[in-house]
């Protein structure tokens, strides 16, 4: 059993709570209709979330260009439609939002702080390494 594989058992436990912001999310490879789960860290705006990933991954490639998926966020199956956000200037912005939102995980991106604002050269940097998946819930 890999770190993973113990993190997506202790999401489907009523353990789920120590979990914070992690969630399971479930996607379709778009050439083998093989369904991929695994666990990210999210953050919720509104009835949207944002997931930040590496390019190095392969998951987000699944909803590149937009598709269905499944999560399991804080005990409950929801469904939403998730695009990869890769452009450059849009993952800027949006890493200086989501530092905004959670500004603890500014030292893990290697983000500095100035007057309690990310720093622009950083989040530019680290946009050619990251990415963000937006997901829409479905009502």
């Amino acid at each position: 059993m890999n770190g993973n594989d113990f993190v997506k058992f202790f999401l489907r436990t009523p353990l789920y709570i120590f979990m914070g912001d992690t969630m399971l999310i479930t996607v379709t490879g778009r050439k083998t209709g093989v369904k991929y789960t695994t666990p990210v860290g999210f953050y919720r705006d509104g009835d949207t979330l944002w997931v930040i990933s590496s390019r190095d991954r392969t998951w987000w490639r699944n909803v590149k260009d937009g598709a269905e998926v499944e999560m399991r966020i804080r005990g409950k199956n929801v469904k939403g439609f998730a695009e990869a956000i890769l452009g450059e200037d849009a993952v800027s912005a949006q890493i200086i939002e989501y530092v905004s939102h959670i500004p603890m995980a500014a030292k893990g991106l290697g983000i500095r702080m100035e007057n309690g604002e990310p720093h622009p050269e950083d989040a530019a940097r680290l946009a050619k390494e990251r990415l963000f998946v937006k997901i829409k819930l479905n009502e």
